[in-house]
């Protein structure tokens, strides 16, 4: 039986910035507000000191001063090894936080494992061959050493990936790609949603779109770049990232580069733009969410995680190609459609707030423990 006051633990990949996987762990620790976090490498300036109020443990791979954070993919091979080397034989409750090398950890036979799974590692999978080429994993290293190393760690996460006790994945989307890549069954627990950040707009809105997103290559926003120079509309992009320089100098004037913002900042942009633009593909995507919170709808491409929390010609709209063509095509079609209502755009974002999350997961935890109170 789970202990009235239960010692957790959350492992956490990587705690290096501020993304959509780290506001989830912010839901998880307002969930389990005594978890001690876990991590391989930690940046508190990067991460804006989000977390210091929890008990942080790293991995012996801290202490590297010869890898600075920004180049932590220089440590790849050494991942494995290093969340093995977490000692979890205190905690009554592990749950690993994992799109890479979390779910990794070693448990001892007392102490309840969960998964909740962001996805199988994108790179040693289904976006392999994308990763290396966009992202120059391990540059400088020959290609044949490159495929080596990912060979192994695919071999060490097939062998890893039988290591939790129950995987819950943050959609339908991932709990297909568990089943494709690890040949395992999981249940479906949509993240939660700080619904309260965001502020209802039920009045005019202005004349621009808006993006919100990490400024990486998979996320797709030179695609959005790409269909708002040739259309001329007005588009604001906020955040930053290793593409940021490329996009700016691709980027013609009617698209506005804002930087790195804070959650109120996004929310105002949100609440009073014409659309979210949402042009990759996503295992999940909180901003789709945030944006109907607010009463704004959504344009983005028909694929991933998008698919289960907007729905066509409800909530917004989706392009079917991953082309400027595509997605110019349906923003033309969207300025000719009706108003989407404010509420019932709010109502939609409701099914992702944080009683529901709170609800699913204990009630995977009382599967196992009886009623935890």
């Amino acid at each position: 039986m789970l202990p009235s006051k239960p010692k957790i633990a959350i492992v956490h990949d990587l705690l290096l910035k501020l993304g959509g996987a780290e506001n989830l762990l912010k839901q998880l620790l307002k969930l389990f507000p005594q978890a001690e976090i876990f991590t391989l490498l930690y940046d508190e300036k990067e991460t804006k000191s989000a977390f210091e109020n929890h008990p942080i443990h790293t991995s012996c791979l801290q202490k590297n001063k010869k890898v600075a954070p920004r180049n932590f993919k220089l440590l790849l091979p050494k991942f494995p090894q290093a969340v093995e080397k977490f000692d979890l034989s205190g905690y009554d409750l592990v749950i690993s936080h994992s799109n890479s090398f979390a779910h990794g950890v070693i448990t001892t036979p007392k102490t309840l494992h969960l998964c909740y799974c962001l996805s199988p590692t994108r790179y040693l999978y289904d976006w392999k061959d994308e990763y290396l080429a966009e992202n120059n994993l391990l540059r400088g290293l020959k290609s044949s050493v490159v495929k080596k190393i990912l060979s192994d760690i695919r071999v060490w996460d097939t062998e890893a990936s039988v290591r939790p006790d129950r995987y819950l994945a943050i959609s339908e989307h991932v709990r297909q790609r568990i089943r494709k890549y690890y040949r395992l069954d999981s249940s479906v627990i949509y993240p939660a949603v700080d619904l309260d950040q965001f502020d209802l707009n039920q009045d005019k809105r202005e004349e621009y779109y808006v993006i919100i997103s990490r400024l990486s290559p998979y996320k797709k926003v030179d695609l959005a770049v790409n269909a708002f120079n040739e259309s001329g509309k007005s588009l604001l992009v906020v955040g930053t990232g290793e593409d940021e320089k490329r996009l700016r100098k691709l980027a013609r004037p009617n698209i506005e580069f804002l930087g790195w913002q804070s959650d109120r900042s996004r929310g105002e942009y949100l609440r009073n733009a014409r659309a979210l633009i949402f042009p990759g593909e996503e295992d999940f995507g909180l901003t789709p969410v945030e944006a109907m919170a607010c009463g704004t709808p959504v344009v983005a491409f028909k694929r991933g995680g998008v698919t289960e929390t907007v729905r066509d010609g409800q909530d917004g709209i989706f392009f079917d190609q991953p082309t400027s063509e595509s997605l110019n095509s349906t923003l033309d079609r969207f300025e000719q459609l009706p108003d989407f209502d404010p509420n019932s755009l709010r109502r939609r974002a409701e099914n992702f707030n944080f009683e529901h999350f709170k609800e699913a997961f204990i009630g995977v935890i009382d599967q196992y423990y009886g009623k935890t109170g």
